[in-house]
């Protein structure tokens, strides 16, 4: 049982990881709100399950591990599962800022400790980022499950490993293609990103270290890699509490439709905090309009 510091709503969480669940490598019950995936452990991976019930809030997450793990490395499993959750993040600090923006303000008040869903694998979320361009989360899933069925792995409580970039980039960017449907330059730079992982960026390494710029830089340099995919991947796998996505259109749509400078313009003034005021919008906009966006 994981204590949440101010607690959460949980609807948002639910969603976002139902409609972010690759197929064979995560499952989600709506019925139950339980998350089953695997977490990197010094052991390999461990499969848990996170569960969030029906409540409208929770102050403490369940958190099962499926199968038997060595002792040592349950700590590990904790920390991860925290970091993914966002359950440890400065929520606090943040919405005191926020609090202060008359549009933000009822948002903070309406989903009080919103987090920003982070990830258990950097390397995992770049490269579904990269899936993901120009495409609806629906696709996107299609295109995660059927990568981790070709290039994945079998691994505990019948869930399979997310493919590593050294496979990936073995594989080459016409098996890519071929195996999940995307277009070619997208498989191209699916396997551009891939070589970049394989070869040394650890993305994971880059958040501890505080190099998130730097790697951003790095993300930014690969061919097909561009802000938005940049910034998500800040956002999500390198810890950038301020990292802000100003050509997204579900979030200009939540602003009133302004052009991307507009919106950076506009959300200067929630700095260092944009990623929380980035996914209060996208809260609001996935409420106000059912399907589910980011």
């Amino acid at each position: 049982m994981l204590d949440v510091p101010g607690g959460l709503p949980a609807d948002p969480l639910r969603r976002f990881l139902a409609a972010h669940a690759v197929p064979g490598a995560e499952r989600h019950d709506a019925a139950t709100g339980t998350h089953e995936r695997l977490v990197p452990t010094s052991a390999g991976p461990a499969p848990v399950a996170v569960v969030l019930g029906a409540a409208q809030r929770c102050e403490r997450v369940p958190v099962r591990v499926l199968e038997p793990v060595p002792g040592e490395v349950v700590g590990e499993v904790v920390g991860e599962v925290r970091r993914w959750l966002d359950l440890d993040g400065a929520v606090a600090a943040a919405e005191e800022h926020l609090r202060t923006d008359p549009e933000l303000a009822p948002l903070v008040a309406a989903r009080p400790g919103l987090r920003v869903p982070r990830t258990v694998s950097g390397a995992e979320t770049a490269l579904l980022t990269v899936l993901g361009q120009q495409v609806s989360l629906a696709a996107a899933r299609t295109f995660a499950g059927r990568l981790a069925a070709a290039f994945g792995r079998p691994a505990g409580a019948g869930l399979t490993a997310f493919p590593a970039p050294a496979v990936l980039a073995a594989a080459g960017p016409d098996a890519l293609r071929a195996a999940t449907g995307v277009t070619g330059a997208r498989a191209r730079a699916l396997h551009a990103l891939a070589e970049l992982l394989a070869g040394g960026l650890d993305l994971d390494a880059a958040r501890a270290a505080g190099e998130g710029a730097a790697a951003r830089a790095r993300l930014l340099a690969v061919p097909g890699v561009g802000p938005w995919t940049a910034d998500l991947v800040a956002l999500r796998a390198l810890g950038d509490d301020d990292a802000f996505l100003p050509g997204d259109l579900v979030l200009r749509r939540a602003m009133g439709s302004p052009p991307p400078a507009g919106a950076l313009a506009r959300a200067e003034g929630w700095r260092p905090w944009r990623g929380y005021a980035l996914l209060h919008l996208w809260t609001r906009a996935v409420f106000t309009d059912p399907a589910p966006s980011r």
